[in-house]
């Protein structure tokens, strides 16, 4: 049978709000609201971003612990709810590890170019990436480039990510001018990448349901949602999250594989 296709939701973001989407989820409550619309379409992980008072990007703990309780309030344990550690450049990788450390959230999104962006910070990466793998939180590599990949491989093979079976995040489009992802550019990320690399690919801007039929077709997984992409693919605006989680799951039945539960996550992840 071919394996489950995991569908993830990042449903806010670190830098839109109402003004980009009335639906767009900010508060502890909207996010609750959006977790349950999501798990109904068939997602199994929720990438969650908080805001601050003035809807800007936080990393602050108690915030996330809110957020989090009114996410479990709805829906238990039937998501996985993974964080961010996004710098957006606000926070040092010592504040970003330091969350993680404080909150200790089932799973968390690290940007291995802000996490580690250099020699001189690997040692510092590696106690972190060690106490993540200790401390049985699931860790996603967000990986943005063939270099990001190459890079990501040469840390593991040192001992640096100490991660059996990894799980990284290919995204499209972040850097582009546009921001708009180009699908073409996956095949070089897989070549990159080792076979034992669990992988799904999240893409900016109209292309996003592309990147998700070519994730399902290939043996990867998606991530979708409003921090990436507002539209439809026929270039309408998404009524909301969940709209984008269910054509995801359709894409991936086309594929014959049927959407991932959070426990499907768990037992594939550890």
């Amino acid at each position: 049978m071919p394996a489950p296709f995991i569908v993830m939701c990042a449903p806010n973001g670190a830098r839109k709000g109402k003004q980009d989407h009335d639906r767009l989820p900010i508060t502890s409550n909207e996010l609750a609201d959006c977790a349950e619309a999501i798990l109904a379409a068939g997602a199994s992980i929720i990438h969650v971003h908080v805001r601050d008072d003035e809807g800007g990007h936080s990393l602050d703990v108690d915030r996330y612990r809110h957020a989090i309780a009114a996410i479990e309030g709805r829906v238990g344990d039937k998501l996985v709810i993974q964080v961010t550690t996004e710098a957006c450049g606000i926070y040092s990788p010592q504040e970003q590890m330091q969350l993680v450390r404080e909150l200790r959230p089932e799973a968390v999104s690290v940007a291995l170019r802000e996490i580690c962006p250099d020699l001189a910070a690997e040692v510092d990466a590696a106690a972190f990436y060690r106490w993540m793998h200790d401390s049985n939180i699931m860790p996603q590599h967000i990986l943005y480039s063939v270099e990001d990949v190459s890079r990501f491989e040469i840390l593991r093979q040192s001992g640096v990510i100490p991660d059996p079976r990894p799980f990284a995040l290919f995204v499209l489009g972040r850097y582009t001018d546009d921001l708009t992802g180009d699908v073409a550019e996956l095949d070089a990320l897989l070549q990159a990448a080792c076979e034992d690399t669990i992988w799904a690919v999240c893409c900016f801007g109209k292309t996003e349901h592309a990147a998700v039929v070519a994730a399902a077709q290939n043996g990867g997984h998606a991530r979708v949602g409003f921090e990436n992409n507002l539209q439809l693919p026929d270039g309408g605006a998404a009524p909301d999250n969940a709209a984008l989680v269910a054509l995801a799951v359709d894409s991936g039945r086309e594929s014959s594989r049927e959407p991932a539960s959070a426990d499907d996550v768990r037992s594939l992840l550890g």
